[in-house]
């Protein structure tokens, strides 16, 4: 089920799904330094969100996620960041339009060189950080985005419901594919609660699994201030830096089943 208008979630009930995407952010490391468990994730999730080089991941363990994602049939998404190691991609910058779309499009470029060599493509394309939050409100930065899915290949988007971002996409005339979060806050007008602010992550596993069931039963999530927020997600994200992420992850994933729900890739 897609939303991809311009305004934000509203308190409505949704309508519930059978089938499920659950993805995680994949490969974020650099070097030496590894922040995510990619092999235990890659057992549990359906895709993945492959960091490209800008906020995260280097072409060796781009290589070693492609390699792993494709021998276990999960999904590769190119995760696109503004550039910014240092930062993790978290730091909103102030990028020309036609300099983020080259930049979008370098990203799912050099994704998809592992990802061909690994038997698989790149299919889709979610951005990281502020850039994705960026998106959910400025016209143009997602308009820039979008355009550098299009030179890249013509890739379905995944974004919040409501957003710019797939606003952009469903006007280009690609996928636009609705995404939710178990594990963020969400604001009483569906969009998230910044990271700077106390309780913008759900913390308590039980917590996280409770609201990954109900976002994917059509009860939507309450957000910080106690207003009931629909929401229409055809992917749960778990963020992969979470402590204990692959864990968490697998009982997300054995709850849905519990509950009757699919578990299948969108892409």
């Amino acid at each position: 089920m897609a939303d991809t208008g311009g305004g934000a979630a509203g308190a409505e009930v949704v309508e519930a799904i059978e089938t499920i995407d659950l993805n995680a952010d994949l490969g974020e490391g650099f070097g030496r330094w590894h922040l995510t468990d990619d092999d235990a994730l890659l057992s549990v999730v359906t895709s993945a969100n492959v960091a490209c080089g800008f906020h995260a991941g280097d072409p060796a363990t781009m290589r070693r996620v492609c390699d792993r994602a494709a021998a276990r049939g999960v999904r590769i998404g190119a995760q696109v960041s503004y550039r910014d190691l240092a930062g993790f991609g978290r730091r909103s910058m102030d990028v020309p339009p036609v300099e983020l779309a080259a930049e979008v499009a370098y990203q799912i470029g050099a994704l998809e060189v592992f990802a061909r060599a690994a038997g698989a493509s790149v299919a889709y394309v979610k951005p990281h950080g502020a850039l994705y939050n960026r998106a959910v409100h400025d016209a143009e930065q997602a308009a820039a985005v979008v355009e550098g899915v299009v030179l890249a290949g013509r890739l379905p988007v995944l974004g919040l419901p409501g957003s710019q971002l797939l606003a952009a996409a469903t006007s280009a005339g690609l996928p636009a594919v609705t995404e939710a979060f178990a594990d963020r806050a969400y604001t009483a007008q569906g969009t998230l609660v910044p990271r700077r602010e106390p309780g913008a992550v759900v913390e308590e596993p039980d917590a996280v699994v409770e609201r990954a069931v109900r976002i994917a039963s059509g009860g939507g999530v309450t957000s910080a201030d106690g207003t009931p927020v629909g929401i229409a997600a055809r992917s749960l994200c778990v963020h992969g830096d979470t402590p204990g992420a692959a864990r968490l992850a697998a009982r997300v994933r054995q709850a849905l089943e519990a509950a009757g729900l699919r578990l299948a890739a969108f892409a």
